[in-house]
């Protein structure tokens, strides 16, 4: 029996072995990914604007230059908020002992320390002053006040998005810090109380 339990646990840590490097291998890619989807989009957005640059457009170039500048963003955000939560998940399951692991605790730790705030992972800079000079490049295309008022409109739903996304990632590792600890507590609770009959 003892010997049962002892090839289990072997079992075990070879298996969160392995998944602490897959995720910590994730994130990486992910990080890698956000370095290349920004400057991508960005590129992909001025190429459109340049083509579609010119008198007599239509409402129809600065928001397909935009939906590029949307389809970026929203993949940084979406690959900025999964890399968070795997942090956190390693955090919470991998890092209780002070002798292992212990990148994402002092990576949190230090983070709120650096001077000017530290780094912004979603590039909310980046993709509001893009999105601005999308707005003042299509200025000079559209004549009618009402097409241009579409597209401004359009624009600040952009720009709110943008703000707002940025706003929910600083709470993000706090709030789901706690959410995986509450897990893992009822987790714990449960496997630690007798089977019901």
């Amino acid at each position: 029996m003892d010997f049962a339990r002892h090839i289990a646990q072997g079992q075990r840590a070879d298996l969160s072995a392995t998944e602490y490097a897959a995720l910590r291998q994730t994130i990486a890619n992910r990080g890698m990914a956000r370095m290349l989807v920004a400057p991508g989009s960005c590129l992909g957005w001025a190429a459109i604007t340049v083509f579609h640059q010119g008198p007599g457009g239509s409402v129809v170039a600065p928001l397909l230059s935009l939906a590029v500048l949307v389809a970026g963003f929203e993949s940084v955000h979406a690959l900025h908020v999964g890399t968070e939560r795997i942090g956190r998940y390693l955090q919470v399951y991998y890092e209780e002992d002070l002798n292992g692991p212990r990148w994402e605790s002092t990576a949190m730790m230090v983070g709120p320390a650096l001077p000017g705030g530290g780094i912004d992972p979603l590039f909310s800079g980046l993709f509001l002053g893009t999105g601005l000079l999308n707005l003042l490049a299509a200025r000079p295309s559209l004549a009618l006040p009402a097409a241009f008022a579409a597209v401004v409109a359009v624009h600040g739903a952009f720009a709110f998005r943008i703000v707002r996304a940025r706003l929910a990632a600083t709470r993000q590792r706090a709030v789901e810090l706690e959410s995986f600890k509450a897990l893992q507590s009822r987790e714990r609770a449960q496997s630690s109380s007798p089977p019901i009959p």
